[in-house]
């Protein structure tokens, strides 16, 4: 044998036995640089290149040129799993290339992922690492591109700690072995460009942790869609387009938003705000919801409509409180288009969208983050920090700045992406406080010994900082229920930075006064006054939301002592005093015509009641309360100013009767309320006011129409020159039996 023949061979051999170990470790799955393997290298220039591929099943590989189509060599098997190396002695220069595989029933070819170079750019990396790429959605997670003029799948995923980070799906029989990803080590992400795959394929990350231990399958956290529960794999879809015709709504929602503007919010769960009960009892989709729900809002007067959390969640139960993909709108009711084309309806219809967004905890199913790539990644390794006790549910760690992004990213991805106007932050004072619902020794002080979350106020901040500097007339609100100060004042005063607060107090304290029986009331009178006490420290909304009636609290209706009669005359009040009460207004679906039972999150609501009158007549008052509050501007232009509002009379707790006023920008306009929470009608009840004139009889919530007796003015009745309650003016009233009353001034 030549000399020169001998030295290529032990070369080869050389070659072959320095590559051993990397083929051996991708055909483990446990190559943490699979790029530096497969696809086409080159010991140097001039020498000749080769292909490795690893194809387990395949019998014979062929390396065929893309530009001129045909075979510029057969690869060797190199190791019996499927490793296969074409070296490629007549070509000394890198081309373009594909396989053509024969498998044991066909032949095929494909583009190799590994011919492909990096899929996130130097700047995306910059960003990242940062933690200031506030659009990381468009690289991160799953995108539709087209490479080198071959359509495919970008993926990438942030999991700093793996050993190993495969995509897995439809397009490689969801075999770990066949792509794993290249890692870009200066921030952890793990990225690959999968040629071929396309939208509405299925995929997920299979991940080896630091221990080379595999992972459950992870669910993509940037996945733009998913399928419907209870199958959790991510789909490919990419970023939803959609041609948008809500123009003129979005030159002028700023208004819509402002402090001064009328903000009657209806709260939806649209898993069971209506079903199709003779269809097995299925979800409907967005496109009818938009057919039945917008008009329904449209015609009761509500200004929003705020939706529990449509982020995809795995269990109904959990009612989207316990999201997993924070960038897919909920599959139950359709695809990410139509939930574009829903809030496009309900822009077209004059209507704002916000969502429940969930940034403070997120569950435990292993599909999920939680120890994502085998770290405590996105939640604190401590439980006494990563694990709430009452939820059985993990904390985001907002001290890292890349859960931080994550979060700060996907709240600007739907107000931007989605066009939605506003967001409500779920569970704020669980976020604010270390301690929350915890015993002594069950929670780590901040560093400077208090309970105050440091992170998380830094991170709520930057959020409310971005949302309202980048979308021009979206809303924040904090379902927050402490008395943590300035919520809803701006960050350079100090504040959280949102733009509205839930007044928690004033629910529970009204709710507590209208569940006793009015021959009680006069000892928790001040329950209905206290809130006015701090009413103008914060923006509120006053919320009779979802959580009053679920878990065994019953209905609002139900809450109402007395029989019938008095459970609707109460309840009537209580919405007039809540309407003509400072503050912007929230109310839970099924609210609106008195359900008698507690929601139930897995049906549709009562609907048929509406065929009773006593039904009827509660939701007629709404649709009423909503038409007065947006034409009244001392009803809503003074929520959040204390010049807005006067007590009449706070203390007359011997006949349960609340009156005062309301005023906006006009001093000669005003309105008097008065409320009386006993069932004995009060005749000759006399109310100071400040102006002479006629005062007519707005609303009455004892009319006949909405189910009541009757009781009231005629309409309205003059002032007469009497002084009382300390005004020059007083009004001689007759106040209904449980009943509200809203009088307006206008000048004789």
């Amino acid at each position: 044998m030549p000399n020169e023949v001998r030295t290529g061979i032990r070369a080869e051999e050389q070659r072959l036995a320095s590559l051993r170990g990397g083929v051996e470790a991708v055909v483990r799955a446990d190559h943490g640089d699979p790029f530096a393997i497969l696809g086409m290298h080159q010991g140097g220039e001039g020498e000749p290149v080769e292909v490795r591929s690893f194809l387990p099943g395949a019998l014979r590989v062929w390396v065929i040129d893309s530009t001129t189509g045909e075979v510029a060599g057969e690869a060797e098997r190199v190791h019996e799993d499927g490793f296969f190396i074409a070296v490629l002695a007549d070509r000394t220069q890198r081309f373009r290339y594909r396989l053509r595989v024969e498998f044991p029933l066909t032949t095929t070819e494909f583009e190799d992922a590994y011919r492909f170079g990096p899929v996130l750019g130097e700047l995306d990396i910059h960003l990242l690492g940062e933690g200031t790429h506030l659009r990381a959605y468009e690289r991160l997670g799953a995108h539709p591109r087209e490479v080198d003029g071959v359509p495919g799948v970008a993926f990438a995923v942030w999991a700093p700690s793996a050993r190993r980070v495969s995509v897995v799906g439809d397009f490689c029989d969801w075999d770990g072995r066949r792509l794993p990803m290249r890692k870009r080590v200066e921030v952890g992400v793990w990225e690959i460009f999968v040629p071929h795959a396309g939208v509405g394929q299925r995929y997920k990350f299979e991940i080896k942790g630091p221990g080379g231990n595999l992972l459950p399958l992870k669910a993509d956290p940037y996945a733009f869609q998913a399928e419907m529960r209870p199958l959790t794999a991510s789909v490919v879809h990419g970023l939803p387009h959609y041609q948008w015709q809500d123009e003129e709504w979005m030159r002028s929602r700023a208004s819509t938003a402002d402090r001064k503007a009328p903000v009657s919010i209806y709260e939806v769960h649209l898993g069971s705000w209506m079903r199709a009960p003779d269809e097995d009892n299925r979800f409907l989709t967005y496109a009818e919801l938009a057919e039945r729900l917008i008009p329904y809002v449209t015609d009761m007067g509500f200004t929003h409509i705020e939706l529990l959390p449509i982020t995809e969640h795995p269990f109904d139960g959990s009612w989207g409180y316990q999201p997993i993909g924070l960038y897919a709108p909920t599959s139950r009711h359709g695809t990410p288009e139509d939930f574009k084309a829903f809030v496009d309806a309900c822009h077209r219809a004059g209507i704002g969208i916000l969502l429940d967004w969930v940034p403070g905890h997120f569950p435990t199913d292993q599909h999920g983050l939680g120890l994502f790539d085998g770290t405590h990644l996105y939640e604190h390794a401590d439980p006494r920090q990563g694990y709430h006790q009452d939820w059985n549910t993990l904390i985001y760690n907002f001290g890292r700045t890349e859960v931080s992004n994550f979060l700060l990213d996907n709240a600007l991805f739907w107000l931007d992406h989605y066009r939605l106007d506003g967001l409500r932050v779920d569970a704020v004072a669980s976020m604010l406080y270390l301690d929350y619902s915890r015993k002594e020794g069950e929670w780590i002080p901040n560093r400077f010994g208090g309970r105050e979350n440091l992170e998380a106020i830094a991170f709520l901040k930057r959020m409310n900082e971005l949302a309202y500097g980048n979308n021009a007339g979206a809303m924040t609100v904090a379902e927050e229920s402490t008395s943590w100060p300035m919520v809803s004042k701006p960050t350079y005063l100090g504040g959280l930075g949102f733009g509205y607060k839930w007044n928690m107090g004033w629910m529970h304290d009204t709710l507590n006064y209208m569940s006793k029986d009015p021959i009680h009331r006069r000892y928790h009178h001040h329950d209905m006054t206290f809130g006015l006490i701090y009413q103008f420290s914060e923006n509120f909304v006053l919320p009779l939301s979802h959580d009053e009636v679920v878990h065994g609290k019953g209905s609002l209706i139900a809450k109402m002592p007395g029989d019938d009669w008095q459970k609707f005359a109460n309840l009537r009040a209580y919405y007039g005093f809540m309407f003509a009460h400072p503050g912007k207004k929230l109310l839970f679906m099924g609210g609106e015509f008195a359900q008698w039972r507690e929601w139930n999150y897995n049906q549709s609501l009562d609907w048929h009641l509406l065929e009773e009158a006593p039904h009827k007549g509660i939701q007629s008052l709404i649709r009423d309360l909503n038409r007065i509050y947006r034409t009244q501007p001392a009803l809503h232009r003074t929520d959040c100013d204390p010049s807005g509002f006067e007590w009449i009379e706070s203390n007359d707790n011997e006949n349960s009767v609340y009156s005062f006023l309301r005023k906006a920008d006009d001093p000669e306009h005003v309105l008097v309320v008065v409320c009386n929470f006993t069932p004995v009608p009060r005749q000759g009840y006399r109310v100071g006011v400040p102006l002479p004139g006629r005062y007519a009889e707005v609303m009455n919530t004892d009319a006949p129409e909405y189910g009541g007796s009757g009781v009231g003015n005629a309409g309205g009745l003059d002032a007469e020159e009497t002084s009382w309650h300390g005004r020059p003016y007083s009004l001689d009233l007759t106040i209904p039996p449980l009943g509200t009353l809203i009088l307006e001034r206008r000048p004789t």
